[in-house]
């Protein structure tokens, strides 16, 4: 096994252990038959190109180090998305609380967005790992978001790549347009959440009733 492959692997951990974990929150809101304010999670490891970079931008050496592990907080990174903008704070006040991790930072890039338009609350926790070498603690980001702002922050991403960075004026202006129609949208879809979460309980319910051989969500998701 190589360094970096030891380096990485209480990350990759700690990636596992907290999809499971921020699922089961989900899934518990529908345990008590209540709107969970978490749509679905994702996870990842950063890949080593994307730690590279982070090394040059930073100044570090590209090596296996707890200077590197203290200085990137992304390493394991979570992603939870959101139907609503108002979801955001309960999540994020849901992580606060949790006695198994322990918030360290916070960027709210939602009421403080970034000039190109890109929004997310961004979380760093302290994780601790349980290896065959002992406990170990490891930063890791959870990024807390709607589908709208995901949806845009991934085709910023996408381009990004293409234009390393330097976006032609035209593109930046109407990827900031875009940023300001998504969040629009997010505060309309706020504003008639109780509609909206009415009806997709009785599409639910239609759809079960109609299908009786079909898992239901709440099943699925206990599975």
């Amino acid at each position: 096994m190589g360094q970096w492959e030891i380096f990485l692997s209480p990350y990759k951990q700690a990636v596992d252990e907290l999809k499971v974990k921020l699922k089961g929150m989900r899934s518990q809101f529908g345990i008590v038959n209540a709107n969970s304010p978490i749509e679905f999670v994702t996870g990842r490891v950063k890949p080593l190109a994307s730690i590279y970079d982070k090394t040059l931008e930073k100044g570090l050496a590209f090596e296996p180090s707890k200077l590197l592990g203290d200085e990137l907080g992304d390493i394991a990174g979570l992603r939870i998305m959101c139907q609503f903008v108002d979801d955001i704070a309960t999540v994020t006040e849901l992580i606060r609380q949790r006695k198994d991790m322990r918030v360290v930072e916070e960027r709210d890039y939602i009421t403080h967005n970034k000039p190109s338009g890109y929004r997310s609350y961004h979380m760093i926790v302290e994780y601790p790992v349980e290896t065959i070498q002992g406990k170990k603690v490891v930063l890791a980001e959870i990024q807390i978001r709607t589908l709208a702002m995901n949806f845009w922050a991934s085709i910023e991403h996408s381009l990004n790549y293409k234009y390393k960075g330097m976006f032609p004026e035209e593109i930046k202006n109407r990827l900031q347009s875009a940023a300001e129609a998504a969040f629009r949208l997010d505060e309309e879809m706020s504003s008639i959440r109780s509609e909206i979460q009415e009806a997709q309980a009785y599409f639910s319910e239609y759809k079960e009733a109609s299908n009786p051989n079909l898992l239901s969500e709440k099943e699925r998701d206990s599975q």
